[in-house]
């Protein structure tokens, strides 16, 4: 274990101003997505738009790593440059999802679990070499009637736990994401007491895994409303209840705490981290999201290489807004320019 290179790999991935890019999605996520806007989900298709998202001149500036799926962190740009050695050359980091996905849970009807640690320590030494220096693995975590369960809380942190030592022993920063969906019809109050059980339990298990936390980041939702909800709390409520619940219960030790979107709008995500940024916290807090920086960008590129440029622009222009964030210097009246 090079605690070492993993204090400089944490670092860097929480750098001021910076954050990551989710590029994470499996073939049948990439479908959805592809399909909204018309575009067959081929690997060709998978790799030329990853290309384009890699490729934007001057992302490096506001992005620290980027997280991928198997089948990209093999693939390579039309130059025959394989795309972690890409963007390792171009100052980023890349980075490898590794968990096999939310299973319903036996015995709890409504809740999953996340599995993938069946031979997971020979699959990180394999991603060490092929150059990852981070991973991330989620788990799903959802808000109803009598749920989460406590099993489902501590079943879920087990695996997080037992995923970052694998991690851990190869060198490896683990990124540990808890998500709390949005889904359903719960307050932002009802939220916030499910983030603290949550998280409380997951550090409990890091802890007795002999886990390295000075080497470990969060990726964490955020204490919205239901999507269902009557009232939907605002953006200062979001970022005062997240915040709470982060001071509350992750130890400072933490290199930083990267945000997940999570089905909110562009602006919402971009605005709550801002405002959390403005109260000031322990550690860096940015972000680390898929679709809040993606969705203008592939609906502005709609799989044809003429919108190539378009589509950089608006991906640029997201991943500035979001820079600003994590600095705690974004304003609503930016969006309006096309950076």
């Amino acid at each position: 274990m090079n605690t070492q290179l993993m204090t400089e790999t944490a670092r860097a991935m929480v750098a001021a101003g910076k954050g990551l890019l989710a590029a994470d999605e499996s073939a049948g996520t990439c479908k959805k997505r592809f399909d909204s806007v018309n575009v067959e989900c081929t690997e060709e298709n998978r790799r030329a738009y990853r290309e384009m998202l890699f490729t934007t001149p001057g992302i490096a500036q506001y992005v620290s790593g980027v997280i991928l799926f198997d089948e990209t962190l093999r693939q390579k740009t039309k130059d025959g440059v394989n795309f972690g050695e890409y963007l390792k050359k171009n100052g980023i980091i890349p980075g490898i999802k590794v968990d096999a996905g939310a299973h319903d849970m036996p015995l709890h009807p409504g809740e999953k679990v996340t599995e993938g640690l069946d031979k997971l320590p020979g699959r990180m030494k394999e991603y060490f070499d092929m150059g990852a220096r981070f991973a991330k693995w989620r788990a799903v975590i959802t808000i109803g009637e009598g749920i989460p369960s406590m099993a489902c809380l501590v079943a879920n942190a087990h695996a997080l736990a037992r995923y970052s030592a694998a991690c851990q022993e190869a060198s490896i920063v683990p990124i540990v994401e808890p998500e709390v969906l949005l889904d359903g019809n719960h307050s932002a109050e009802r939220s916030e007491r499910v983030h603290q059980d949550t998280l409380e339990v997951l550090f409990h298990e890091l802890e007795r895994h002999g886990v390295s936390l000075e080497h470990v980041i969060l990726k964490a939702s955020m204490c919205v409303s239901g999507r269902d909800h009557s009232t939907q709390a605002g953006v200062q409520e979001v970022a005062e209840r997240t915040l709470r619940v982060l001071k509350r219960t992750v130890p400072a030790a933490l290199p930083g705490v990267v945000f997940l979107s999570g089905g909110q709008t562009d602006e919402n995500a971009t605005a709550h981290l801002d405002a959390m940024n403005r109260m000031g916290a322990p550690w860096p807090l940015t972000f680390s999201y898929s679709r809040a920086l993606q969705a203008v960008a592939l609906k502005a590129w709609r799989g044809q290489a003429a919108n190539v440029a378009a589509a950089q622009k608006a991906f640029l222009h997201r991943a500035h807004m979001n820079s600003l964030a994590a600095k705690g210097e974004w304003k609503a009246e930016l969006e309006k320019r096309a950076a």
